[in-house]
């Protein structure tokens, strides 16, 4: 996938962004983010050091504030944002244009996982097909015990699933990174998986 800047067009960016108010640097990762749908999220050392080069051309002014630094544009960025106001334009529809591709991407990818998991389910099906056939030797509850062993570890399955995907939803909740590609997938792969189990179930 194509770079998401080209050189010199995410120092304009930043200068945009904090056009409405000065913003703490994870705001400003955040912000580029929502732009962009989930689909790109720049790196603290990609966003950092631009804001530091920024601030030693005069353009944003960083004000510290017991742990974290906060940055705002100066006149000499207010008048750089203003003379580049053509090129921000261009900037904002290559912008478009990026998250179109990248979401195109990202379904694809969604796609093949979900052909992959359809794929492990239909074999872990068919083998519970097979483990199913009635052997000849054995107690008459050996079949019934077997199902409820079965059903218990199916059970400790969905609760560890439940209680891992629940940990890491409000660990990135807490840092405000849920995305809708996040919920859209999370739908998804849930229904598939439970057609492909409803599937198994006499």
């Amino acid at each position: 996938m194509a770079p998401v800047f080209a050189h010199g067009q995410l120092r304009l960016y930043l200068l945009s962004l904090l056009e409405s108010g000065p913003k703490h640097g994870y705001e400003l990762i955040t912000a580029l983010s929502d732009r962009f749908g989930g689909t790109y999220r720049p790196s603290p050392g990609t966003v950092y050091p631009r804001l530091a080069r920024l601030e030693e051309e005069g353009l944003v002014q960083r004000v510290d504030e017991e742990r974290k630094s906060t940055y705002a544009l100066t006149e000499a960025g207010y008048a750089e944002l203003n003379a580049r106001r053509a090129e921000l334009g261009h900037l904002e529809e290559g912008i478009a244009e990026s998250v179109r591709e990248r979401a195109a991407q990202v379904r694809e990818d969604v796609r093949g996982s979900m052909r992959g998991l359809r794929a492990d389910l239909a074999a872990a099906a068919q083998q519970a097909r097979a483990d199913a056939v009635p052997h000849p030797a054995g107690a008459p509850d050996e079949p019934r015990v077997a199902s409820h062993v079965r059903t218990k570890d199916a059970e400790a399955m969905i609760q560890r699933f439940r209680d891992e995907i629940r940990a890491d939803l409000r660990r990135a909740d807490a840092r405000g990174s849920v995305e809708q590609l996040t919920l859209d997938t999370l739908r998804t792969v849930l229904d598939s998986a439970l057609t492909a189990v409803r599937g198994t179930l006499r």
